[in-house]
């Protein structure tokens, strides 16, 4: 593989996020002609090629790709021929769509449709590699630094935790959310509990689905995310984590799509009636998943606004010399 930086790092980027957007307006027509709003575009693609995006989480999946990553690669492609900055957008898009192949890709293996695999999921490798190449050139992108004063940056960060509320509110928000997010890795985890018994019968069913893709992304979201919410509460208490605006970015879109795929697809009439959401747990079901959701944006929408906190603090000899200079 040629280093990354044979690759111009004008032209080309924003050419894949032309070709993603092609694949994303596929999925758009995919998604509509199997609610039906339309006809004879791509049936024979699904039907032959990949049955799987007849399940209600591919429909879901298909949704979400062909509406907000579509958007975001024309935003992105556009910021590029402006010349402006789009690292942030390309994160968490990035994260999004990460989470999209991931979950759709290992359900697709080990669900109860993984016989009907043909060979054109190999086509899926060249995607992942792209989309790998893409998220590192992302990364290599210069970051936008925050235009402030080292005074700045030092008052920002001396302040304790108990003088900024808004951050111990998302540092208890992040904890909940990472309460419920070993729950339900357990409860996917068949834990004898009497609780994980009771919600996976009574409140969310769906986790039960055999065709895989609520178990994966379960287990993802505690491998995954859980390691990233615990860090991301250490970076909020202690400053000068520059990591956290990156990452925060990354998972935020991550989760957007996985909660829209996961809340959707418990709902969709695809899905078997015996897994699907009741009535009486409708309301419930729906808070608690929408607040979920809301943790890792509001996380990101904090590292976005606030970004002096998470600036790394510079020596004291440095900071001299810029005061001086």
């Amino acid at each position: 593989m040629p280093p990354l930086g044979f690759f111009p790092p004008g032209p080309l980027l924003p050419a894949v996020f032309v070709a993603f957007s092609f694949v994303s307006a596929v999925d758009l027509l995919i998604a509509l002609e199997e609610d039906g709003l339309i006809s004879g575009f791509v049936e024979l693609y699904v039907r032959e090629g990949d049955p799987h995006l007849r399940t209600a989480h591919g429909l879901l999946t298909c949704y979400w790709d062909g509406t907000v990553h579509y958007g975001l690669c024309l935003a992105m492609a556009a910021a590029a021929g402006r010349r402006k900055s789009y690292r942030g957008l390309g994160l968490f898009w990035l994260g999004s769509l990460l989470m999209s192949a991931v979950v759709f890709l290992l359900g697709n293996l080990i669900g109860k449709y993984s016989a009907e695999l043909s060979p054109s999921f190999l086509l899926n490798l060249p995607y992942l590699l792209l989309l790998t190449w893409a998220g590192l050139r992302l990364f290599q992108q210069p970051r936008a630094l925050p235009n402030l004063s080292p005074e700045q940056i030092a008052e920002e960060q001396r302040k304790p935790l108990h003088q900024r509320p808004r951050d111990l509110l998302l540092i208890l928000i992040l904890i909940l959310t990472a309460a419920f997010t070993f729950f339900r890795g357990m409860v996917v985890l068949d834990c004898p509990a009497d609780s994980c018994f009771d919600y996976t019968y009574l409140h969310e069913p769906y986790l039960r689905d055999p065709v895989g893709y609520p178990k994966v992304q379960m287990l993802i979201y505690l491998f995954y995310l859980l390691p990233f919410l615990l860090l991301a509460i250490y970076g909020l208490a202690w400053p000068g984590c520059s990591w956290l605006p990156d990452w925060s970015l990354l998972f935020a879109g991550a989760v957007a799509q996985a909660q829209f795929a996961h809340l959707g697809s418990s709902l969709h009439s695809r899905t078997p009636f015996p897994y699907q959401t009741p009535e009486e747990v409708l309301g419930t079901f729906l808070l608690s998943n929408v607040l979920y959701a809301l943790g890792p944006q509001l996380l990101a929408l904090r590292c976005l606004r606030s970004p002096a906190f998470f600036v790394p603090p510079a020596s004291p000899g440095l900071a001299r010399a810029k005061k001086y200079q």
